[in-house]
């Protein structure tokens, strides 16, 4: 699913305008993208939570030459499924 097949799945589901839903989903993203470059989290319960994680920094190959390269530390963004999500998804009823 992309991001236009969300929003209509969104919209459908919500009654609200494809235009609204956009809206939303980008305040939704916006919001969780900030609250994550301060470094904390977002946790919405049975759902998830957003949180960044840090990545020291290694050696890695550039797969085209072969060639040893130096991969820099970095901080990404990482989801853990909560329990309902991960319910849902494997078929477990309630």
């Amino acid at each position: 699913m992309n991001k236009t097949e969300l929003i209509d799945a969104m919209a459908k589901e919500t009654g609200l305008s494809k235009a609204q839903t956009e809206k939303a989903l980008k305040a939704f993203t916006g919001a969780v993208a900030k609250e994550l470059k301060k470094k904390g989290k977002v946790q919405l319960v049975g759902f998830g939570t957003f949180e960044t994680s840090k990545r020291k920094a290694r050696k890695g190959k550039n797969p085209q030459t072969g060639e040893a390269i130096k991969i820099p530390a970095a901080t990404v963004p990482k989801f853990k499924a909560g329990k309902a999500l991960k319910d849902a998804v494997n078929g477990a009823k309630k």
